[in-house]
């Protein structure tokens, strides 16, 4: 399955899609954040073959709310609703910041590169999961 991930922002959203074993994640394109925001991502959810989507978790590092949470998890709602897919959330917190470490000199940071950060945060949180279910089930 083929999994989108989402780095919301006020003006900008950047876009990663995994590869079909959601396995690895890969930067696609950053769109502005405006009214045909939602409908360009139902487009991309359609011919992308899309199963689920990941949109980043804009907590501070100690959970609590910031200025950006409610716009997100109303954006992440309405989403959910359009697209009419699964929806998870993934840790967002330094994304911005590694995805700069990649960027071209000049450039603050890719937008896309962040959501290929995010969504590979929680493709590997997925694989630790079920390896541990794995290793549970096993008689010894």
């Amino acid at each position: 399955m083929r999994y989108l991930g989402i780095d919301y922002g006020a003006r900008r959203i950047g876009i990663a899609i995994s590869d079909e074993a959601a396995s690895f994640a890969f930067p696609k394109e950053t769109i502005p954040n405006d009214a045909s925001t939602i409908d360009r991502i139902g487009t991309l959810v359609k011919t992308d073959s899309i199963g689920a989507i990941v949109i980043g978790d804009s907590r501070a590092l100690n959970g609590v709310e910031n200025a950006i949470t409610s716009d997100a998890e109303a954006f992440a709602a309405l989403l959910e609703k359009h697209v009419r897919l699964p929806l998870h959330t993934s840790w967002e917190a330094w994304s911005s910041v590694e995805a700069a470490r990649f960027a071209p000199k000049g450039k603050e940071h890719d937008d896309a590169a962040a959501a290929a950060i995010i969504l590979q945060r929680y493709l590997d949180r997925q694989k630790r999961e079920t390896k541990d279910t794995d290793i549970e089930d096993e008689e010894f």
